[in-house]
């Protein structure tokens, strides 16, 4: 497809790589031999720390126990269980000069403390081989661990109780050759009970293996056939814009079936986390050196905007309308299908990610995202409230160092509720470089985040009984969770009395938890569903309506019953709730919903467009049925911008030949076109073109 504005190649590769360079340089001229090695060190550092007040960090782990600690997770034992990066870009694809400094591969760890003293006195080695080199992600389900190491995923699964890995599976591959920071990324438990992941855009493709139970536990893995994995939107997933482009992330049930692209078009989205009512947080990385480092609250099934959703055209290649500042155009934000991002951090390498639901920390700390950025070495919170349909947030520094070589890459909740911070511990990060280039001096750090004073523990629950497992529900740490809601979830309508005095708790992450299980007991599902329907807070009621979507239960009399709720961010889920949707009376819904639009909200108007998508003729018309003659507001000339129905071409013409529009105002709408394919398009084209030449 051939846009209708004239193009220009920028030349924003080369500053990338100049960027990339330059970063590359200061890594090697800070020779390994001058930082400082070991325990003694490592807790000397501490002084360099600045925490947020009411805390204090403390040293859980450091080198010769841990080394380059790439990704991170503690079980219910409050156990922390690390995966390293010796071996750090050794493939043939990526191979450096310090060569592979552990043939044997790298650890999977498990630290503990065994004696309360809040510093890690055992090291188990869960798993060791070259198949794992650097993994970027390790998620503790119980027995079963999953090992993000691209291009594959594994499940290793301790079968006896010892410590070690047993068996292996592969539970999906990418495609890809691996051994890069943009490929498959970790899993994290959801409270729904499934498995939600990322990959940044150097995965092309999500497969499974075929007739593949298992593989041997250490050695190369035998060749095998695998299968294109397909959505349950009915796309193979795959990341060159058919129709998903980019970076992905994705949701599916623990065994790895049904699959659904939650979002796309990221760069590289590092890690994902999901609240107790659902909703998916992660961050994005710039192309290096542009200042536009994001977080972005994931409205699902939404295009994120990292490359022309159309022609995949970089944003650096010149378009109509695009913004002035590049950390704005970096991201596409005047197309229309691109979701809103929730905040720009600037520069940096962004990396683990959590949606922090304890009680320990200080109150303002409390159900917000925390995230670490290795480039500006800080570990911040991002204190979002809500915003429309959407999200605003301020940045909240939680620990930052003032030593060159802290590189935190992942955060994570320990089950009484303090934080635990994985330091990769370099002198630079990215480029795909590092300072620490010899296994005898290598660094890595884990630290410990808590009110000061407070001694490390982790509750005790008996994970057969209903009333403790409800107990570890209220956890801040997912393993414990998981462990919880297996339990539940296996006991059905044995556990719905304790359920339900979790479902009336004043805490509405609570309430949140208790009804995923609730609305899932057989016979029981529409009762807590529309029950919860009717609750105060909404983002309670945002569950019910996710949890039927998710169900499969007919939605459209919940979206019939909340079409017109006060909140903003209700109406935003009734309208994704309504994709793909095959009832006669959606468009009219969906009409209802497009009328109650401010001409403001962005979250609120890529909403509707995720929920009209593959229906925009029926949904338009709909609306233009309701509206009538008064479709050409503000707030409808913002609904045919982001419309692609046969009528939006020349309800276009009728807008962006109005004399009263600055320039600026007409690029926008004139690149609202080039999202148009179809003879409408080219008869109002030829409209615009008569219309702007002048008579003879």
């Amino acid at each position: 497809m051939i846009p209708i504005y004239s193009t220009m190649k920028q030349m924003l590769l080369f500053t990338g790589l100049l960027s990339a360079a330059l970063l590359v340089h200061s890594v090697s001229g800070f020779a390994a031999d001058d930082h400082k090695f070991g325990p003694d060190a490592a807790r000397d550092a501490l002084k360099d720390f600045t925490v947020a007040e009411g805390l204090e960090v403390s040293l859980f782990a450091s080198e010769p126990m841990v080394v380059n600690p790439a990704n991170m997770d503690i079980d219910a034992r409050g156990r922390v269980w690390v995966t390293e990066g010796a071996n750090y870009r050794v493939s043939k694809r990526m191979h450096q000069k310090w060569g592979e400094l552990r043939p044997s591969g790298d650890r999977i760890s498990i630290l503990e403390d065994t004696d309360g003293d809040g510093a890690a006195d055992k090291q188990t080695t869960f798993y060791q081989d070259p198949c794992v080199n650097t993994a970027l992600g390790v998620c503790v389900l119980g027995g079963r661990v999953i090992v993000s190491s691209s291009p594959y995923v594994f499940v290793l699964t301790d079968t006896n109780g010892d410590d070690k890995a047993d068996r292996r599976e592969i539970l999906f591959e990418d495609a890809g050759q691996g051994d890069h920071d943009h490929d498959l990324h970790t899993f994290v438990f959801g409270p729904d009970g499934k498995l939600y992941f990322n990959a940044g855009n150097d995965s092309p493709q999500l497969r499974r293996p075929i007739n593949l139970a298992s593989v041997p536990l250490n050695g190369p893995i035998p060749a095998h056939e695998t299968k294109p994995v397909v959505d349950l939107a009915g796309n193979q997933v795959n990341n060159h814009g058919q129709p998903y482009r980019q970076g992905m992330v994705f949701r599916c049930n623990l065994d790895g079936s049904d699959v659904e692209t939650l979002g796309w078009n990221f760069r590289n989205n590092f890690e994902v986390c999901v609240d107790s009512f659902g909703t998916l947080w992660q961050s994005d990385n710039d192309d290096d050196g542009n200042k536009g480092v994001r977080i972005n609250y994931v409205m699902e099934f939404g295009n994120y905007g990292y490359t022309d959703e159309m022609t995949g055209a970089g944003w650096g290649q010149k378009r109509t309308g695009w913004e002035d500042e590049i950390p704005l155009r970096h991201w596409h934000q005047n197309d229309p299908g691109v979701v809103p991002n929730l905040l720009l951090t600037g520069a940096g390498s962004p990396t683990g990610i959590l949606f922090y639901e304890g009680k320990l920390l200080p109150e303002i700390f409390r159900n917000q995202v925390i995230h670490c950025d290795a480039g500006p070495r800080v570990v911040r919170a991002y204190l979002t409230t809500r915003d429309g349909a959407g999200y605003k947030a301020e940045i909240k520094d939680i620990l930052t160092s003032s030593n060159t070589w802290f590189r935190p890459s992942d955060v994570c909740a320990a089950p009484d509720g303090s934080i635990y911070v994985a330091d990769w511990n370099d002198a630079g990060v990215g480029g795909h470089n590092m300072a620490d280039q010899k296994l005898e001096t290598m660094t890595g750090r884990i630290y410990r985040v808590a009110p000061k004073g407070h001694k490390p523990s982790a509750p005790k629950f008996d994970f057969t009984k209903a009333n403790d497992c409800v107990g570890a529900l209220q956890s801040p740490n997912l393993a414990a969770r998981f462990l919880a809601w297996t339990t539940l979830h296996r006991l059905q309508g044995a556990a719905e009395k304790d359920l339900f005095k979790l479902l009336i708790s004043p805490d509405a992450h609570d309430r949140a938890r208790a009804l995923h299980l609730l609305a899932r007991i057989k016979g029981s599902e529409k009762k807590y569903v529309e029950l919860a329907l009717k609750e105060r807070d909404p983002d309670v009621r945002i569950t019910a309506l996710r949890i039927a979507r998710e169900e499969k239960m007919d939605v459209i009399p919940y979206v019939r019953m909340l079409v017109k709720d006060p909140s903003a961010q209700i109406r935003r889920d009734c309208a994704i709730a309504l994709r793909h949707h095959p009832s006669p009376e959606a468009p009219r819904l969906w009409a209802q919903l497009a009328q109650q639009h401010d001409g403001k909200d962005r979250w609120y108007l890529e909403a509707l467009g995720i929920g009209a998508d593959k229906q925009w003729d029926k949904y338009v018309d709909a609306w233009l049925s309701a509206v009538g003659e008064n479709w050409n507001t503000p707030a409808g000339r913002d609904i045919v911008w982001r419309s692609r129905s046969k009528k939006t071409p020349a309800l276009l013409v009728k807008i962006i030949n109005d004399k009263n529009l600055t320039p600026k105002e007409r690029d926008h709408y004139i690149r609202s076109m080039d999202f148009i394919t179809g003879p409408e398009k080219e008869a109002a084209l030829v409209e615009l073109l008569t219309s702007a030449t002048p008579a003879k």
